[in-house]
Order: structure tokens, then C-alpha cells, then sequence
């Protein structure tokens, strides 16, 4: 009887703890939605996230919408109305939330317009990583890891009844050091890939039969390709690299865009963010406060970021040489007398640009390309790093401007040369 009495006890004592702390570790479905305003809000969001309903650690809201701020000037967001789920809710010390995921229905949406028919699908919309930071205010670093990655499904744009745009599948990731949330973030990795796109351009001459011929003549009104980008970031010193931004599509060429920056650190995020609050504090953009405060964006800047290179190249995969026969044909000529007509224009239309260091820079290596269109490349690689406030001084002499650059301009040389 008396181990009896103790065992009852014991378990009465047990519930009474749970039902004590169950307030303390419960879930605020209000509190969440309502963080999400707070965070969101500043930067351009409006949030409608009425009822929101708890069952576990999964929050959802119905009927949610969602108003994303237009250019200046206009009355009103753009907005949609769409249901969120957010699974895997957890409240931080802060008074911050994260969760695992949130997904959103699939798109199915119709349009008209001029008689037009056209239907937008979109499907398996996805977030992973969401993050709300706690506090009074959210600092620059924190709102760089609001979400860890974004991808969707298939998406399908068609017009009565035809497909004109398609894309399978969209995704942007990025990983953070230490682990997504930390105040302390010393560095970022993201990658962009958004694969198989398809456009079907053949109905643009039942609109506009000149452009019609023109795409139809450069073997464009059907294409396909992919485009795909990473970059690195470092805190300590704001040191930028954008390893790929890559837009290939085949049988037509692809251009691909790297460079390097430093001085994007937090403390320029944080005096850009002060600048950008004293902008909408102002109200009018065109009063004097506002343009101060503008100006002093651009000087931070300029005096902050640092150019350590950059390089855009070009790989043609036969879009030139159809431009070349195209345009030769319009002027009923054959395609090697248009590429010599060209080759004897590009200089003298450089020399009336009044830097006569371009022509020797930029004339040799078009000439080249126009004989065999292969691969166009702009490289620029300064000795240092060198802040754009002292290359907006050298700009007023562009030929130092070119020097202290590093600029050159090389025509069909391999990749894995540069």
C-alpha cells in the first residue's frame, strides 16, 4: 500500500511539472505570424496571415496574402492570396522562430488578354531553412540567412493552349559558417541553377512580323538552355566572389559573368542600411533630406567597395555567324563582304568615341571574332584591389582608367588559357 501511495505520487507530481511548463515551451501560432511581419515588413512585404492554426510544431495559414511594394509611386502592392504551411517550428532564445520548411500550393492561374488566352502553372514551391531573428532590430548579417533555399518544380506558361515558356526546375541554395542564425556569420556559399528552359518565340510575328523575320532568321524561335550561378562571400573582410553567373542555351551561345569585390562587410551593410532608413524616413525621395541620404549611400560605396576583377565572356555556339548571313542577305550582300564591312567600321566607330587607346584594345580582337566567331572575352585585372572611389576619379583620363584596370579584350582563345 505504501509503494502504492509513492508511485501515485510520483506520477501526479510528473503531470503537474508537464502541465507547468507546457506554457513555457508551447508554440504562439500569433507571436509567429506576427514575427514574420516585423521581419519581412522593412523590406518591402505585407503580410495578411489571419487565424493561423498549430497542431504540433506545424503551423498553417489559410487564405494568406502576401503584397510585395511596387516602384515609387505606386498606390498599391502588388499582391496574391496563397495558403502557408510552415513545418518543424521551433522558437529561439531570442524570441526569434525557425522552421524546417514551408510550402505553398501549387499555381494555377489564367489570364486574357487582347483575346489571348494564356494559363501559368507552377508546382512543388518549396522553402527550407526559414528563419525569423528575434530582437528589436535585425541586423543586416541576420536577414542574409532568412532562408536557406528556395526551389520549385516545373513551370509552364502557355498561351491558348500552346506552351511558349517552360522551365523544370528552379532552385537557390546557400550554406552559412557557423550554422544558419548565428549573430557571429563569417562567410555564405550560394548557388543558383535554373534548369531546362524552353521558349518557343514563333508567335512573336503574329504580333510584330519584323521581329518575327529577325528571330526567325537568327534560328531563334525555339530555344533551350539553362542557367546556372555560385558565389562565396567572406564577413571579415567583405571579399565577394562570383564564381559563375552562366546563361548557356544551345545551338546559340552562352555568356558567363565573373567577378571579385572587397569591402562588403557587415559594418557597410550597416551604415547602407542606416542610409536607406534616413531615404524612407524622408518620405519624399526628391526632398533634400532624401538625397542626402542617398548621396551618402553612393560615398559609402564608392569608398568602401573595392574592384578586384571581373571578366565576361562570350562562347558562340552559331548565333553570330547566323547574325553575320542574316543581316549580309538583308543588305544583298554575301556574308564575307559584310565581315569586311565590318571589320573597317568597329575602328572608326571607336575613334569617334574620342579614346584612341580603345581601338587598339577592342579592334583586333572583333576583327578576329568576325572572321571566325568563336569566343569574345572583356577581362578586367587590376594589379590590386582598387575602390571605386579612386577608379571614378581616374575615369575623367580613360586611358589611365584602362590601365589602372588592367583591361583586355581577346578574341577565340581557350577557356582554361584564361
Amino acid at each position: 500500500m505504501k509503494s502504492f501511495k509513492i508511485t501515485r505520487l510520483a506520477l501526479l507530481a510528473s503531470v503537474a511539472s508537464v502541465a507547468l511548463l507546457q506554457p513555457a515551451f508551447a508554440l504562439d501560432a500569433k507571436a509567429f505570424v506576427d514575427r514574420i511581419q516585423a521581419v519581412w515588413g522593412p523590406l518591402g512585404y505585407e503580410f495578411t496571415l489571419n487565424d493561423p492554426q498549430l497542431d504540433g510544431d506545424t503551423i498553417t495559414v489559410q487564405n494568406a496574402t502576401i503584397g510585395i511594394k511596387g516602384a515609387a509611386g505606386a498606390t498599391e502592392p502588388t499582391s496574391f492570396t496563397t495558403s502557408l504551411t510552415f513545418s518543424g517550428v521551433k522558437e529561439t532564445g531570442d524570441g526569434g522562430y525557425t522552421a524546417d520548411s514551408v510550402a505553398l500550393p501549387d499555381v494555377e492561374s489564367d489570364m486574357e488578354d487582347a483575346g489571348v488566352k494564356g494559363h501559368v502553372s507552377l508546382s512543388d514551391i518549396k522553402l527550407t531553412g526559414f528563419y525569423l531573428p528575434g530582437g528589436d532590430t535585425v541586423t543586416p548579417v541576420q536577414l542574409l540567412q532568412l532562408v536557406g533555399a528556395i526551389s520549385t518544380g516545373p513551370l509552364s506558361v502557355t498561351r491558348d493552349g500552346e506552351e511558349v515558356i517552360g522551365i523544370e526546375s528552379m532552385e537557390s541554395g546557400s550554406t552559412f559558417e557557423p550554422a544558419q542564425g548565428s549573430a557571429d556569420l563569417t562567410s555564405l556559399s550560394s548557388t543558383l541553377a535554373i534548369n531546362g528552359i524552353t521558349a518557343d518565340l514563333s508567335t512573336v510575328k503574329d504580333e510584330d512580323a519584323q521581329a518575327g523575320a529577325v528571330i526567325e532568321g537568327l534560328g531563334l524561335t525555339n530555344i533551350a538552355g539553362d542557367i546556372t550561378g555560385s558565389f562565396n562571400w567572406s564577413m571579415a573582410d567583405g571579399h565577394m566572389s562570383v564564381d559563375q553567373f552562366l546563361f548557356d542555351f544551345a545551338d546559340v551561345g552562352a555568356v558567363d559573368l565573373t567577378f571579385d569585390l572587397t569591402g562588403l562587410t557587415p559594418a557597410l551593410l550597416t551604415k547602407l542600411q542606416e542610409a536607406n532608413k534616413a531615404v524612407e524616413a524622408a518620405g519624399d525621395p526628391t526632398s533634400e533630406a532624401a538625397q542626402a541620404a542617398q548621396a551618402m549611400m553612393g560615398m559609402e560605396l564608392l569608398q568602401g567597395l573595392s574592384i578586384g576583377g571581373a571578366n565576361l565572356r562570350y562562347d558562340d555556339a552559331s548565333l553570330a555567324g547566323k547574325a553575320l548571313e542574316f543581316f549580309a542577305k538583308a543588305q544583298g550582300i554575301d556574308k564575307a563582304q559584310m565581315v569586311e564591312g565590318l571589320k573597317a567600321m568597329v575602328p572608326q566607330m571607336i575613334a569617334g568615341m574620342g579614346i584612341p587607346e580603345l581601338v587598339d584594345l577592342v579592334a583586333p580582337p572583333v576583327s578576329t571574332f568576325l572572321d571566325d566567331p568563336k569566343s569574345l572575352e572583356v577581362d578586367v585585372a587590376p594589379a590590386s584591389p582598387t575602390s571605386l572611389l579612386v577608379l571614378m576619379a581616374a575615369a575623367s583620363n580613360p586611358a589611365s582608367l584602362i590601365t589602372a584596370l588592367g583591361v583586355t579584350v581577346t578574341a577565340n582563345e581557350d577557356e582554361n588559357n584564361d
